[in-house]
C-alpha cells in the first residue's frame, strides 16, 4: 500500500512569506540606490504639476550623473566647453536618463556654487523632435538661486542642458 505524501503547508507558507519579504526589501533598496533606474513620476494630485528637482554645479547637472559632483572648476562657459569636450561622452554613457509619463511638470533648477549666471533648456532631441515637441528655456539663475520652469510634456525623446554653463545634453524620455 502506498503512503500519501503530506504537503508541509506551514513550511510552504513560511517560505512564501520570506520570499515576499525579500522582494519588498529589494524593491525598497533599489528605489534608493543612485544607479537604479528612476521610476517615471506622473503629474501631481488634482492636476498639479509634478516637480523635478535639478541641481547645476560647474559644467554638469548632478541628478543624471547619479549625484556625483565631479568637482569641476569653471569661471566661464569656455572652461565648461573644454571640460565637457574631454569628459562629456564618457559621463553621458554612464548618465541615467530621466523617464517620465506625459503631463505637467515643473523643472526646479538650482545654481549651486556656479559663479556666473545659468539657464535651463529642455527641448526635443534632434531637429524633427525639436520642431514638434514642446520646449522651455530661460536664464538668469545666479549663484544660490532656484527657478521653476513649467511645461506640459508629450510623448517623445527630449534632451536638457544649460547653454550658459555648457553641460552635456542629458536624455529625457516621455512615454505614455
Amino acid at each position: 500500500m502506498q503512503r500519501k505524501r503530506r504537503i508541509p503547508w506551514d513550511w510552504l507558507v513560511g517560505l512564501a512569506g520570506v520570499a515576499l519579504l525579500g522582494a519588498g526589501l529589494l524593491y525598497f533598496a533599489l528605489d534608493r540606490v543612485p544607479w537604479a533606474p528612476r521610476r517615471a513620476p506622473s503629474a501631481g494630485a488634482a492636476g498639479a504639476p509634478a516637480v523635478i528637482e535639478l541641481t547645476q554645479v560647474p559644467c554638469q547637472f548632478l541628478e543624471p550623473e547619479q549625484g556625483a559632483n565631479r568637482g569641476f572648476r569653471s569661471h566661464s562657459a569656455e572652461d565648461c566647453i573644454a571640460i565637457n569636450g574631454r569628459t562629456g561622452p564618457e559621463r553621458l554613457a554612464e548618465a541615467r536618463p530621466l523617464a517620465l509619463a506625459p503631463g505637467r511638470y515643473v523643472f526646479r533648477v538650482t545654481n549651486k556654487d556656479v559663479p556666473y549666471e545659468l539657464g535651463f533648456w529642455l527641448r526635443g532631441d534632434g531637429l524633427v523632435n525639436r520642431a514638434k515637441l514642446p520646449s522651455i528655456s530661460g536664464g538668469g539663475l545666479t549663484t544660490g538661486e532656484t527657478r521653476d520652469y513649467e511645461i506640459t510634456l508629450t510623448p517623445g525623446e527630449y534632451v536638457y542642458s544649460c547653454p550658459l554653463n555648457p553641460t552635456p545634453d542629458y536624455r529625457l524620455t516621455v512615454r505614455g
